[in-house]
């Protein structure tokens, strides 16, 4: 099957709620960003967030039991290193983005902006959400890039998406108090059914839309799953002055 275009992928994204953009990266650039990865992992540098502080299921209930100082995130990657800097304003990645918005692009460093790490054993499950619950912006209208910097697939933690969720109007009582999408309710359970889990390749990218249903399991291999995730959003789509999502200065990619 012939690659899509940026046309037809931007267009799957709309329809669909995520695309996957094979090969963004080549094996040489993924080894670079593994060897800085796991260096980073090693020093376990602030900011970060462990599995206990995270509380999600299946996570220790504290630091001290065991895997409850398991790094689940290093946060900041586009402070952090000049590699993962690269990434993040790759010029792939800011002229999908301009094309998407219609305008110009910036990189949001209050949310994502992260390297996730998914251990074996102690890596917990992440339920059903949509990023944008947290997100306080102009409009709902971002997304984001998820760079694999290994094989992604359901049995290492992969992404799993609900296709076409994110065009969805859903009343409040669908989602827990913490805004996770409640699978105890029978329509949301009918719609679970319907999720996938790309397989990804060191390199690709999976663009999504802030308001796609995602989720993501156990990881059952035997190595840690790397992930660079970022966010973004056209500028004239302003984060909400006063909360979280304006508390770091943004990065404009022109």
């Amino acid at each position: 099957m012939a690659a899509q275009t940026q046309k037809e992928q931007i267009g799957t994204l709309l329809s669909q709620g995520f695309v996957v953009v094979p090969g963004l990266l080549d094996r040489a650039a993924v080894g670079r960003l593994r060897e800085v990865a796991a260096a980073q992992l090693a020093r376990r540098a602030a900011p970060l967030e462990l599995e206990a502080d995270l509380r999600y299921p299946g996570a220790p209930a504290s630091r001290d039991e065991l895997g409850g100082d398991t790094v689940r995130r290093l946060l900041d990657a586009y402070g952090r290193s000049p590699a993962f800097a690269e990434i993040a304003t790759l010029a792939d990645i800011r002229g999908w983005m301009r094309t998407f918005f219609g305008e110009p692009a910036v990189l949001s460093r209050a949310h994502h902006n992260c390297l996730m790490t998914k251990h074996p054993r102690h890596g917990s499950l992440t339920g059903w959400h949509r990023d944008a619950r947290y997100w306080s912006f102009t409009r709902d209208e971002l997304v984001s890039a998820w760079v694999a910097l290994g094989d992604e697939t359901a049995s290492n933690g992969g992404l799993w998406f609900i296709p076409g969720s994110h065009r969805i109007d859903f009343p409040r009582e669908r989602f827990d108090d913490a805004k996770f999408f409640r699978n105890d309710h029978a329509e949301n359970a009918t719609l679970i059914q319907h999720a996938v889990c790309p397989t990804l390749a060191a390199g690709d990218v999976v663009f999504f839309h802030c308001n796609t249903l995602h989720s993501a399991g156990q990881n059952l291999s035997d190595a840690v799953k790397y992930s660079l995730v970022f966010t973004y959003h056209g500028v004239s789509n302003t984060p909400v002055p006063g909360t979280r999502s304006a508390a770091k200065p943004e990065v404009p990619l022109d």
